[in-house]
């Protein structure tokens, strides 16, 4: 028998919840077992119901799903928590990270991906897949040189395919570290070993050789 996965929806528009709870109804193995409204009610119930994932909007008014992320981990109360966002937002990803958050997604995603990043994290996996962003856009329009399609010797780890996202993302090493709370120097050893498999020699063409292979 299948194990059903338990989820915790918060969001303050009504659509928004009943739309991923009527989605996430088509599974087998995931429920919407309730809902919040705002930050101050998650964070009233998601202790009380104990959740094995939840699914938290980073905007809302009044407090934040952010401020949802940093209360309940002081509170060591934080389950496997998912950001949603109606945009891509670099810094929010960022501070999400450094508050607990396993997953950050965008709320358009189709219902196989949202179904397959709820498991994920609750397997004490994460899922970062930042969208590449301008910056990185212009660098790979800018360095048009192509890298040799070389055989990857090993495939990227998945810290190494977590930072090879971030770096799509447009975040530098230091806060890559920050934010999975490693050392600068443990990250540039993990790029190092990512350019070596990609087969390239910079972290432009590692950003897009990553997208060619569906790294991202």
């Amino acid at each position: 028998m299948t194990s059903m996965i338990r989820v915790v929806l918060v969001d303050d528009q009504n659509l928004v919840r009943s739309g991923i709870k009527g989605l996430l109804d088509l599974t087998e193995d995931i429920r919407v077992i309730d809902e919040a409204i705002d930050a101050e009610q998650a964070i009233a119930k998601i202790p009380v119901v104990k959740p094995d994932v939840v699914l938290l909007d980073i905007r809302m008014p009044g407090r934040s799903g952010l401020d949802v992320l940093k209360t309940l981990a002081a509170r060591q109360t934080l389950p496997p928590t998912i950001l949603l966002t109606t945009f891509d937002d670099d810094e929010a990803l960022l501070e999400g990270m450094r508050a607990g958050a396993k997953g950050f997604l965008l709320k358009d995603i189709s219902l196989e991906r949202l179904a397959d990043a709820i498991r994920c994290v609750n397997q004490g996996r994460t899922l970062f897949r930042p969208a590449i962003t301008e910056r990185i856009l212009h660098g790979l329009h800018a360095s048009a040189v192509p890298f040799p399609k070389l055989d990857i010797p090993d495939r990227l780890t998945a810290r190494e395919t977590e930072i090879l996202r971030l770096m799509a993302g447009g975040f530098n090493n230091r806060e890559i570290a920050d934010a999975l709370n490693n050392s600068e120097g443990t990250i540039k050893n993990h790029v190092s070993a990512i350019l070596s498999k990609l087969g390239v020699r910079d972290c432009v063409r590692a950003v897009l050789r990553g997208v060619e292979l569906g790294y991202i």
